[in-house]
Order: structure tokens, then C-alpha cells, then sequence
């Protein structure tokens, strides 16, 4: 049974009671807390949310940045050869717009992988990954089953929020070959997450 929305329930008090001529001052007790309740603003974010799948985007692409790194891809320029063909030339693979371009449009898809857990003694909720990578020893076992984590709906939807909204910012900080991607992004260009002393800044 779904549970009923304070804020549609409002709205339908409201225009019952009106519809039938009905001032403030002469509604029941019983409804005041109900029409009293306060609406959320709109297009209010869960920050605790976004921040997490903020870091989880970013730990992602870093992950795959720091492994296509080791390895060069051929792109195409403009200049075309004196025999009518066009000059390629190898580039880091991290650095090519085909692959940065696929990463991001699968990456949200990993939300699944991270799970919210509160720590027990400060009680600082944050979202971890709980899955293996691909390539570790325990993946072939753990793709035996399936996991669905409660986070990934409400996490890929912020994920995919976020490069919708900073996907330039992305690509910059991965052509400047930044570290800890995550706090650059999550804290400093998009003020996603609060910054922390746990924060990397460079000297």
C-alpha cells in the first residue's frame, strides 16, 4: 500500500475545507498539524546523497582513469597527409574523448556496488562500496549472486544528475591529470560535499 504524501494530503485538506466555506480560524484541532506541515522546497537535494554519489562517481573514473593510464590509443587529427590520408597519432588513453565519453555514460550503473554505513563511534554517515572490482580474486564468486543495494536507485540518480551538471568539470580535472578527484569535484567546484580536514589541497 503506498503511503500517502503529507504534502498531497495537505493540498486536498485545504481545498475540501475551503470548497466548503470554511475559514482557518473554524477548522478542527485534529487538522491544524496536518495543514501546518512543511512542504519541502522545491527542487530540494538530499545532500547527504549527492555528496556520496558524488565521491563514488569520482573514486569510479579515478579507478579506470589510473588503469587506461598505462595504456595509448590512436585518435585522428585534421592534418591530412600529402597521399590523401589522415595523420593519426597515439595518445594515453585516459586522455581520449571516446573513452572518457563510455566511462561516464556506464559509471552510474556501479551505484548498485555502494551501500550507506554509519560509522560507530562518530555516527558519520557515508556511502562505501561493498562489491568487488572486476579482476578481483572474489569477482567470478560474488557475480554468482545478486546484490541489490537499497542506494542505487536514489545514488544513480545523482550520479547521473551530477555529470549531467558538471560533466565539463570532469573532463578538466582528468586532462589536468588531477589527484584525489574527489574532493576537487565533490567539495571544491561543486560544493556537493562539506570540505573536511581529511581534504587534499595541493601546496
Amino acid at each position: 500500500m503506498p503511503v500517502p504524501c503529507p504534502e498531497a494530503g495537505v493540498r486536498a485538506a485545504r481545498r475540501a475545507l475551503l470548497g466548503r466555506g470554511m475559514r482557518p480560524a473554524l477548522l478542527p484541532l485534529a487538522l491544524l498539524p496536518l495543514l501546518l506541515w512543511p512542504a519541502p522546497a522545491p527542487g530540494a537535494r538530499d545532500r547527504e546523497v549527492f555528496c556520496g554519489a558524488c565521491r563514488a562517481l569520482m573514486d569510479e573514473v579515478e579507478y579506470d582513469v589510473a588503469k587506461a593510464r598505462q595504456k595509448k590509443t590512436k585518435v585522428g587529427s585534421y592534418r591530412i597527409n600529402p597521399d590523401g590520408t589522415q595523420e593519426r597519432r597515439k595518445i594515453p588513453l585516459a586522455q581520449s574523448e571516446a573513452f572518457l565519453t563510455d566511462l561516464l555514460d556506464k559509471v552510474c550503473k556501479r551505484m548498485n556496488d555502494y551501500k550507506l554505513e554509519e560509522d560507530p563511534e562518530t555516527k558519520e554517515r557515508s556511502f562505501k562500496r561493498f562489491a568487488p572490482r572486476k579482476g578481483d580474486k572474489i569477482y567470478k564468486e560474488f557475480k554468482k549472486f545478486f546484490f541489490y543495494s537499497d542506494a542505487y536507485r536514489p545514488l544513480k540518480f545523482a550520479c547521473e544528475t551530477i555529470i549531467e551538471e558538471y560533466e565539463d568539470e570532469i573532463f578538466s580535472l582528468i586532462a589536468q591529470e588531477a589527484d584525489y578527484l574527489a574532493d576537487k569535484l565533490c567539495s571544491e567546484k561543486s560544493d556537493l560535499c562539506e570540505a573536511s580536514s581529511a581534504n587534499h589541497t595541493e601546496l
